[in-house]
């Protein structure tokens, strides 16, 4: 095998094991969204302020039953943002785990006590508890364990290697005296052991590694208005390819995000800041310097690609414009409402993607913009219209200059519309409803055809195994795959053999693109792909 060859496939794993990753954060990341519904409608009606500004403070103020209520709904919010970092243990855990996946997250949970539990012994033997031996911020309390400050990277670190333990071990077979504790059982005892060394390599070795965090995140914050630029054009450039949930996770759970005292406690990470202050009821202003990870989405999803959409409707055919503008408008409103962008972003990356590359452009002038203009509404997500009432709206415009994201949001509708509409005619790209009549439009998918013109639940069943036995042909076969997931809107296979994959027949089972980088796979078919996943496995199960 020559060296190119070699380095390829060295590549393609890396890509692979990547999107592995990224696909193992969704499901922690997954929790944000009813997480901060919880904390931003407790705080935001527990805030003596804005109960006052809404005059609502004489039914809803202290001591009566609605304050309660959303204490409460605050309390439950804030618990999950306290324990992310046990929660990405197990989730990454269960996430990248091939098999036996229950046995892995109790061993990562089990993995990060041992783990915290031994380094916080440590640093009271060696006396680094005490104040100032340590620099400000590297001690906190960690599921009640006075621990170093590892943040998500601490839970990321658990997760990672106590899949890669039970993916080694759970089929393990030892001799008979001690053959009880082979197999699955066998994880969580040598996760123990493998932790307790881990805690001790990462006494010695984070501190340093802390340093390094704080230093980055530093840079970054110094770096003003173009870093923050940079930021948003990587992060939507990394969507295709399944890796912008690595990219941005740093900057909203970690030091890189910077940090902030909040009423008397160190925070740190972008989101984990803007969250502590919309807790606190001292928070006067939101802090902008951790909402420029965040703010820029909102022009973008509320109003940009909808721009894009109306674009793209008003350069279809008349023939096709009844049918084009019901699926472009179905796809606008999913980016307005709840910030999921995919099936308009995918819609023309595929048949366009200089059009994509601009709009990663105009995402990261986006985020710029919102730094410069000083907007301070974070998210939890997404940022679509729901964010911005509760985390924006709701907050007042004094605290969050919520309101000239609807002023650069308009610009941008504009912006979007003219462009788009003019490269699309200028270079003649074949859009949703401009192309040739005897192909079908890319926002439409087989299994959503099937399901409309099938009626009975055994049709649709029947429907649902040609869709699922069509994707499986695509994919090379039951053979071929190695591991079967999903995001938002896309299919995530891992295959033995990329060579037989068909692209043509995945698209004719109604995928609007495919994506394939060594072992890989992406399908993307819009917000059903965690049915179409579901139906795919059982008929695989059924084979």
């Amino acid at each position: 095998m020559s060296e190119a060859v070699m380095k390829k496939k060295k590549g393609s794993g890396f890509f692979s094991v990547l999107q592995r990753v990224g696909r193992a954060f969704m499901l922690p990341i997954a929790l944000l969204p009813i997480a901060g519904l919880l904390l931003g409608v407790g705080s935001s009606f527990t805030n003596v302020t804005t109960l006052e500004a809404y005059n609502l403070i004489g039914f809803m103020g202290p001591g009566t039953v609605l304050y309660s209520v959303f204490s409460v709904l605050a309390s439950v919010g804030s618990v999950i943002f306290d324990n992310l970092p046990i929660l990405f243990a197990m989730g990454v855990a269960l996430g990248m785990a091939e098999n036996e996946k229950a046995t892995a997250t109790l061993s990562a949970a089990i993995a990060f006590f041992v783990m915290h539990k031994t380094i916080n012994a440590l640093l009271i033997i060696s006396g680094m508890m005490e104040e100032g031996v340590l620099q400000e911020g590297a001690i906190a309390n960690v599921v009640g364990i006075q621990s170093l400050q590892m943040g998500v990277f601490g839970g990321i670190i658990v997760g990672l290697g106590v899949a890669a333990l039970n993916n080694r071990f759970y089929k393990i077979k030892l001799p008979n005296v001690i053959s009880f504790f082979g197999g699955s059982r066998f994880v969580p005892i040598i996760s123990t052991a493998v932790y307790i060394l881990v805690g001790v390599l990462m006494f010695f070795v984070w501190p340093y590694i802390q340093s390094g965090i704080y230093a980055l995140g530093d840079l970054v914050l110094r770096s003003g208005y173009a870093g923050t630029l940079i930021y948003g054009f990587i992060e939507r450039i990394l969507i295709p390819f399944g890796l912008h949930h690595v990219f941005y996770l740093p900057f909203w759970q970690t030091g890189v995000g910077g940090s902030a005292l909040i009423d008397g406690v160190m925070i740190y990470g972008a989101q984990n800041i803007f969250f502590a202050e919309l807790a606190s009821p001292n928070t006067v202003k939101f802090s902008v310097e951790a909402t420029r990870f965040m703010s820029g989405k909102f022009p973008l999803m509320i109003f940009g690609l909808p721009g894009a959409a109306l674009a793209m409707y008003t350069c279809a055919k008349s023939h096709k414009k009844k049918v084009v503008g019901g699926l472009l408008l179905s796809a606008a409103l999913t980016s307005m409402l709840t910030g999921i962008t995919e099936p308009i972003e995918f819609t023309f990356l595929f048949v366009a993607p200089l059009l994509y590359v601009i709009h990663s452009i105009l995402a990261g002038v986006s985020y710029m913009l919102m730094h410069i203009l000083n907007v301070g509404v974070g998210m939890t997500f997404s940022g679509g219209i729901i964010d911005l009432t509760l985390f924006g709206i709701l907050q007042g415009n004094a605290k969050t200059n919520w309101v000239m994201i609807l002023l650069i949001g308009v610009l941008y509708f504009v912006v979007y519309f003219l462009l788009f509409r003019f490269l699309i005619q200028k270079l003649n790209y074949a859009t949703p409803g401009r192309e040739d009549d005897g192909e079908e439009t890319k926002l439409y998918t087989r299994a959503d055809y099937n399901a409309k013109k099938e009626g009975g639940k055994n049709d649709k069943k029947a429907s649902a195994d040609e869709t699922s036995a069509q994707i499986l042909e695509g994919l090379g076969g039951k053979d071929n795959i190695a591991g079967l997931d999903c995001c938002a809107t896309r299919l995530r296979v891992t295959v033995k053999d990329p060579s037989l994959v068909s692209e043509a027949t995945l698209k004719a089972s109604g995928a609007a693109g495919v994506i394939a980088k060594g072992t890989g796979i992406q399908v993307i078919y819009g917000p059903r792909v965690t049915v179409i996943k579901s139906e795919l496995e059982e008929y695989i199960e059924s084979l």
